[in-house]
C-alpha cells in the first residue's frame, strides 16, 4: 500500500511548526538511511510512498518529540486537514453541511490511499459511522490522524461539539478500522 506524499509533508510541518529548528533532522536521524535519504531535502506531496516509510516516520516522531504519546496525531491529522482542505482539496469542504462533506469519504479516501476505502453510514442528522475496508496496512498513528483530520475538517463544515471515537482498529487486532462521529451545528 502506498501514501500520498501530501501525509509524509503534513507531518514535516507539523514537526517545524511545534518543535522548531532542528526537530525534523531529529526525526530523520532516528529513520533507517535509506528512508533518511527519501524525505530529507524533498517531499513530492503528488508522488506515491510506501506506507512503511511513514509507518516508521510516525513512529520516530512519537519516540523523538511526542514523548512516547500516540495523542499527537491527532494534532497532526488536524494539521493536514488544514493544509490540505484549504488548498489542494478545498473542493472537498462543505460549508454548513458537514453530512454532505462525510458522504464524500469514499472519494476523499482515494486521494490519500491507494488501496482499500472508506465509507460513511449515517446513523442520524449529526452522528454516523466511518469505517475503512481493505487496506492492506494499517497502524495505530494513521488511524489517529484521520480522526484529528475528519475532527478538523467536520469544523471546518460548520461542525460544532465534533467527536470521534474509534470503534474497531485492525492494528489492535479488528477486522476494519471503524469510527463513531458525532456533532451539533
Amino acid at each position: 500500500m502506498e501514501i500520498k506524499g501530501l501525509v509524509l509533508q503534513a507531518r514535516k510541518e507539523f514537526v517545524d511548526e511545534n518543535f522548531g529548528e532542528g526537530a525534523w533532522e531529529k526525526v530523520l536521524e532516528a529513520l533507517p538511511q535509506e528512508d533518511r535519504e527519501s524525505i530529507r531535502d524533498l517531499i513530492l506531496t503528488a508522488k506515491w510512498y510506501p506506507f512503511e516509510l511513514g509507518d516508521r516516520l510516525d513512529k520516530a516522531i512519537v519516540t523523538v518529540l511526542g514523548e512516547g504519546k500516540e495523542k499527537v496525531f491527532e494534532e497532526i491529522g488536524a494539521k493536514s486537514a488544514v493544509r490540505s482542505l484549504t488548498k489542494v482539496h478545498r473542493s472537498f469542504l462543505t460549508a454548513g453541511d458537514p453530512l454532505a462533506f462525510l458522504k464524500k469519504a469514499d472519494v476523499i479516501y482515494k486521494f490519500y490511499y491507494d488501496t482499500g476505502r472508506r465509507e460513511y453510514t449515517e446513523t442520524g442528522p449529526t452522528s454516523g459511522i466511518l469505517t475503512t475496508y481493505d487496506a492492506e496496512t494499517y497502524s495505530v498513528p494513521d488511524c489517529l490522524t484521520v480522526i484529528g483530520w475528519y475532527k478538523e475538517a467536520l469544523k471546518m463544515c460548520g461542525a460544532k461539539n465534533v467527536e470521534i471515537a474509534e470503534q474497531e482498529c485492525r492494528a489492535r487486532g479488528g477486522k476494519c478500522c471503524r469510527y463513531r462521529v458525532a456533532w451539533t451545528l
